[in-house]
């Protein structure tokens, strides 16, 4: 991989098996939207920018620093996922499963913003679960401005640990609103040490984050894969219910993925949601 300031953008090239649609619309972040061009535009760690591909590049709103010091560690950019994704085709369906999905990475995001949004998904439908979280930084994050227009950072743990059921109100987020405050509370207060846990074991992460109310295996994992970036975790939803149950049986194990069960399980996921059939 290369990058070099070409004008206002990061020019990256020599990146392998990076594809932004399947990347952020695949149910791993919140907020990053498309363009009418294909190029996505998002906030993440405190910074705006966007991302498109033209050709065998990527052109990233930003400066080397900037990306250096953000971007390429958020998407990633230092794993061959071209080689895990081989790996992972151990089969017939993972064969189809992993090829339907090639491009997909898995972010290095914010920890906190990744608890406080997968407890705020639940039972809830992408858009729906944009809509709130959006709602939630205009309210409480900061703004920051980018290519003329106003955008908002996520808000901390320790701003919404200041606030009361009735302040989240305008969020119509329901009965998750308690369980928003609560997680906010026990991180602002030092009880839930995100950072300790991602340099720990995936077992006692999954048994530090079900301590809080609301969150149970499969939001906790889905922390633990997304925001904890241990990618081993294998988060089972209804897609993977289903698609495990008619491709691999009860006896199914997702060990058998290995340190990367948790790409395998976005393959998985990505397919079966997509209507793709066992093969």
């Amino acid at each position: 991989m290369q990058c070099f300031q070409n004008g206002s953008e990061i020019e990256i090239t020599g990146v392998a098996e990076f594809d932004l649609a399947r990347t952020f619309e695949c149910g791993q972040c919140f907020r990053w939207n498309a363009d009418a061009g294909g190029a996505y535009v998002g906030v993440a760690m405190g910074r705006a920018t966007r991302i498109r591909k033209d050709g065998g590049s990527f052109y990233l709103v930003g400066t080397l620093e900037d990306f250096e010091g953000i971007w390429r560690s958020y998407f990633d950019l230092d794993r061959d996922y071209k080689a895990i994704r081989c790996a992972l085709c151990i089969d017939d369906y993972m064969m189809e499963a992993a090829k339907y999905g090639a491009g997909i990475r898995i972010l290095r995001q914010d920890k906190w913003e990744a608890l406080c949004s997968f407890i705020l998904s639940q039972c809830n439908n992408i858009p729906r679960i944009k809509q709130i979280i959006e709602m939630l930084c205009r309210l409480y994050g900061e703004p920051v401005e980018f290519e003329g227009l106003t955008y908002y950072t996520f808000p901390s743990a320790e701003k919404l640990a200041s606030q009361s059921a009735e302040d989240l109100m305008p969020l119509r987020c329901g009965y998750r609103a308690p369980y928003i405050l609560e997680a906010a509370r026990t991180v602002a207060g030092g009880l839930l040490d995100l950072e300790a846990l991602s340099a720990g074991k995936a077992g006692d992460a999954l048994t530090a984050l079900k301590e809080l109310n609301g969150i149970g295996d499969k939001v906790a994992n889905c922390v633990i894969l997304f925001g904890l970036h241990m990618l081993d975790t294998f988060p089972v939803d209804t897609w993977i219910r289903k698609a495990i149950s008619e491709n691999y049986g009860k006896s199914f194990d997702p060990s058998v993925f290995g340190a990367y069960a948790g790409l395998a399980q976005q393959y998985i996921f990505h397919y079966a949601r997509n209507g793709k059939k066992a093969v």
